[in-house]
């Protein structure tokens, strides 16, 4: 991926040079010729086209932003009960993450969400142990968690 990044900016700079025009305009014309350029040959490069990745990035982001208004507001409403009842309490949350990096984004992007919290990860890094302030069912907090932060993690690290 960062190798098609600078192909795709040393593209946009011999464009600007050859075009001899050193706007902005003309940067973003060559990067477009760049990303096209990229395409075109993406069966000689050897990893996958780059921008597929900020597409998932671009996805993961906008998934953290609709976990964290729709906790936000279930949290709002258990607080504003009249009578609250709540059963906080701490689970552990299997994982098919592999590298330091994968687990560490899924501890913050819990821990971020507004009712949870990442309290530890085990040594051999296959569980991590969350708290929660409400849990209804267990498993369907580990497979919300699963089908969400963790499945979009594995789209943009792999």
């Amino acid at each position: 991926m960062p190798f098609q990044i600078v192909i795709n900016l040393i593209v946009a700079v011999m464009w600007m040079f050859l075009s001899e025009s050193y706007t902005f305009p003309s940067f973003i014309t060559g990067y477009l010729i760049g990303i096209l350029l990229l395409l075109l040959l993406n069966r000689f490069i050897p990893d996958t086209f780059y921008l597929k990745r900020v597409y998932k990035i671009l996805v993961l982001i906008n998934l953290f932003i609709k976990e964290l208004i729709t906790s936000n507001i279930d949290i709002v409403k258990l607080v504003y009960k009249r009578k609250p009842e709540f059963e906080p309490g701490i689970f552990a949350l299997p994982t098919e993450l592999t590298s330091n990096w994968e687990i560490t984004l899924l501890a913050n992007l819990i821990s971020l969400t507004p009712g949870t919290l990442s309290v530890a990860v085990s040594h051999d890094n296959t569980h991590l142990y969350i708290h929660a302030m409400h849990i209804d069912d267990i498993n369907e907090s580990i497979n919300d968690i699963k089908n969400t932060f963790e499945h979009a993690i594995m789209e943009v690290t792999r």
